[in-house]
């Protein structure tokens, strides 16, 4: 698609949380706050001519590959969200993505980016085939207090869960979705830490694809206010997840 006469460089997108997204207690799902964001990113990318039917000529997609979220409080059932996001840095094969949450004018939450082309036929990273130069650049206008980090996951940890990979947990791009990762690992979290909403921070490292069929092993290490998670393939790490209470 062409560069929309609507394009700006920092998009604002209101959103309505309906009751599918919520939890038992009535605040919407880590999960689902995820997707809020990946699909104003997306939006982003398709008024800006870089979205994935536009990468697709060239078999291109965005992949996420680091993601920190920090949170101040969850916006619930019925509420009205404006996310608005911009771009830190777009060079090459690379991109890092700023997005905040805001509800009645109050930032709740925000977020840090970290995004690869990749090449979904040979199923490696390379340079962004399209134009980009029109998108403004904001280097110093960050969305979070701290960045993204490498999750250090290489400590004593516990086999929480044995897992396949099913049809479900893909997305287009035809391997694991990112938000599947956090929801396996969200699942094994006590759920009063949940509902009680007592996270204030976490951080997804996506390492290596995970495809249909695979077997994965989740470990977990629990230290205080910390809980790191990873998930192998073959004793090889795919994917880790560090989350910090309150």
């Amino acid at each position: 698609m062409p560069i929309s006469p609507n394009f700006t460089s920092i998009l604002s997108k209101d959103w309505e949380i309906n009751f599918t997204q919520c939890a038992p207690n009535g605040y919407l799902k880590y999960t689902d706050l995820c997707n809020i964001l990946q699909l104003t990113a997306a939006a982003h990318s398709e008024i800006g001519g870089i979205s994935f039917l536009d990468m697709q000529e060239f078999n291109q997609a965005w992949v996420l590959s680091r993601m920190r979220v920090e949170i101040t409080k969850l916006p619930k059932w019925g509420d009205i969200l404006t996310v608005k996001t911009w771009i830190n840095s777009l060079e090459n094969s690379r991109s890092v993505r700023a997005l905040e949450m805001h509800v009645n004018g109050e930032k709740i939450v925000g977020s840090e980016t970290f995004w690869a082309v990749f090449n979904t036929k040979t199923r490696r990273p390379e340079g962004l085939a399209l134009p980009f130069a029109h998108f403004e650049l904001y280097p110093e206008k960050k969305a979070t207090q701290e960045g993204f980090s490498k999750i250090n996951f290489n400590h004593e940890k516990e086999i929480v869960f044995e897992k396949i990979v099913f049809l479900s947990d893909l997305d287009i791009v035809n391997h694991v979705n990112n938000v599947k990762y956090l929801e396996w690992c969200l699942d094994l979290v006590d759920e009063k830490l949940i509902l009680n909403q007592r996270i204030k921070s976490f951080e997804m490292n996506f390492l290596k694809e995970l495809s249909l069929k695979d077997e994965v092993i989740i470990h977990e290490n629990i230290s205080d206010n910390e809980t790191i998670f990873s998930i192998t393939k073959e004793d090889k790490t795919s994917f880790a997840l560090q989350l910090n209470w309150k």
